[in-house]
Formats: structure tokens, sequence, C-alpha cells
């Protein structure tokens, strides 16, 4: 009589010849990848918001001035001082900024969480970030003090414009609707200035293009700094041809993503299409910065705090 054994159902083998069932194993693995989340935020606390990172790339302008050819533009932005308990991590960046040897410097707004007082501290470490050519500077949605109660609307105003003067303190060119220009051998290239605008509701619109652009003579190469990248698909690419290469921030990239050879990702991106790096249409580019600072998670992820420097090439 032949008899059966019966299977062990639902089981797996494992490596000591004892068994785990086929639910244990499941479980143990959903806790083992539940965790992934968890412990990568935890590594983002112990050094991402301060593992500063330089992007470097060379953009070609078909229209760029042959003096400009080789010209070196660093960007930087979201700075949100009031999150930096000391000013070490910022003298760092600074150190690295400066270290590249910009030929101009441009800053995408965000100075602040919410007030003035947050960058006082760090006053003397901003004012050695300089350039030959100078640092131009705009708000972003975070410095007008929109995120906090103040006691009167006076003190809001005064708020934001001691930040002004901040700007003005440390050296930076403040554009608020504005423009400059920025010359080279009796060539030159115009800058743009906007205050923040965004194609999104919940962020506010205080630029005005048309404000920044009066009186303004186009000049061959024309570069906007405009906090939301949301403003170069809503506005920027269909009324504004001249603008050439638009600057931006405000994303932080989420602070969490991942970002490795074949593989862009961040939750972002479901809000922001343009949300990190260079974006072209056209012939013409807008690059966002992945933020200096940080906000809210006291951390980065996979999305690391960055320096943008952008070399200019003759097309």
């Amino acid at each position: 009589m032949i008899t059966h054994k019966p299977e062990a159902d639902n089981k797996l083998p494992a490596t000591t010849g004892s068994t785990i069932s086929r639910s244990d194993f499941l479980i143990k693995t959903g806790l083992i990848i539940g965790s992934i989340p968890f412990f990568s935020l935890i590594y983002g606390l112990l050094g991402g918001a301060y593992n500063f990172k330089i992007k470097k790339l060379n953009l070609t302008l078909k229209n760029l001035p042959p003096a400009f050819d080789g010209f070196k533009v660093l960007q930087i932005s979201d700075i949100h001082s009031g999150s930096f308990n000391n000013g070490e991590p910022l003298r760092k960046a600074a150190d690295m900024i400066m270290n590249e040897q910009a030929d101009v410097i441009f800053f995408t707004g965000d100075l602040v969480n919410n007030k003035s007082d947050e960058a006082e501290p760090y006053i003397s470490i901003l004012q050695k970030i300089k350039a030959p050519f100078g640092v131009y500077s705009t708000f972003g949605n975070h410095d007008y003090g929109d995120y906090v109660q103040w006691e009167s609307a006076e003190a809001k105003v005064e708020n934001l414009e001691k930040l002004k003067r901040i700007h003005g303190g440390i050296g930076w060119n403040l554009l608020l609707d504005s423009h400059a220009y920025i010359e080279k051998d009796n060539q030159r290239i115009g800058v743009i200035g906007i205050q923040n605008w965004s194609a999104h509701l919940r962020f506010p619109k205080y630029g005005s293009m048309e404000k920044a652009v009066k009186n303004f003579t186009y000049a061959p190469v024309n570069i906007l700094l405009s906090h939301d990248p949301s403003h170069w698909k809503a506005e920027v690419l269909a009324k504004y041809p001249q603008v050439d290469l638009m600057f931006a921030g405000h994303t932080h990239g989420f602070q969490y993503g991942i970002e490795i050879p074949g593989i862009k990702w961040s939750p972002v991106q479901y809000v922001y299409k343009e949300w990190a790096g260079l974006y072209t249409e056209n012939d013409r580019h807008l690059y966002v910065n992945r933020g200096l600072g940080f906000l809210g998670y006291p951390g980065r992820v996979g999305i690391l705090p960055e320096i943008t420097v952008i070399t200019l090439k003759k097309g």
C-alpha cells in the first residue's frame, strides 16, 4: 500500500532547512519594503540637507553675443534662511559658490520662510556671495510673509520693505518687475526679474511681466528670473518670445525622490511638469534649481541641495 505524505502547502524552504509560511514571508517582506521610506527619511535627516551638489552644464544660445561666449552663470534658489540652526552650512555653501568663480550670480527667490528677521543672522555670510558682473535676485512666494499671522497690515508691509533692504545691504540687485543689462566689451544681454508668478491657485501671482519689460530694449539674449517654474509654460513661452532662458526654483524637487542614470522621479512631478533641471522647447530654455535650503522636512533624500553652474556657449 502506497501512502502519500501531505505536501507542506504554502511553505517556502529556508537555507537552514526550516520553513516559513507564505503569509509570514509576505508580511515580513511588506514590513521591509514599507520601512524603506522611513529609513530613507532618517538618512535624509542625517546628511541630505547640507550635502550641497554643484551641477554643471554648457548651454548653447544661437543669438549669444560673442563677448559672452564662455560666460559662467551661477544660480542659487530657495535658501530658506529660517530653516538653518546655525551659519556653518550656509558658510560652506557660500565657499563652494565663490570657488566656482562665476561671472554673474542669480538668486531666484525664497530667502526666508516667512519673516525678514530670519535672514539677519546670515547677512555677513550672504555678503560674501558676489561676482564680477553682480548678483541679481528676485522674490519667491515665501518672501511676502503670506503664511504667518501679522498684528497689522502695516507690519506685513514693513516686513517686506525690510527684506528689500536686506537684499540691497548684502549687495544683491533686487529685480521686482524690473530689468537690467549685463554689458561686456560693448555687448549686452538682458536680465528681467519678476515677482512671484504662479499658474497654481494656491501660490500668489504678484508679478507683472508687462511692468517688468516696460521701456526694456530687448538684447540679443534675454534671461528671466522667475521663482515658480509654472510661469514658463503659462505665460512666458507664448507671450514673451524674446526670453531665451528662464531660471526658476520653488519645487525643491519635493526634497524627496530618485535621480540616478535613467531614472528621475519625485512626487512633485505630479504637480509640476518642469520640476528639476533643464527643459528646452523650440530653442528656449528653462532651468529649475532644486534649492539650496529646505522647508518643512529638515532633510533631503535623493534630491540634494543644488548650486547650478551654466556656461553659455555661442551657437
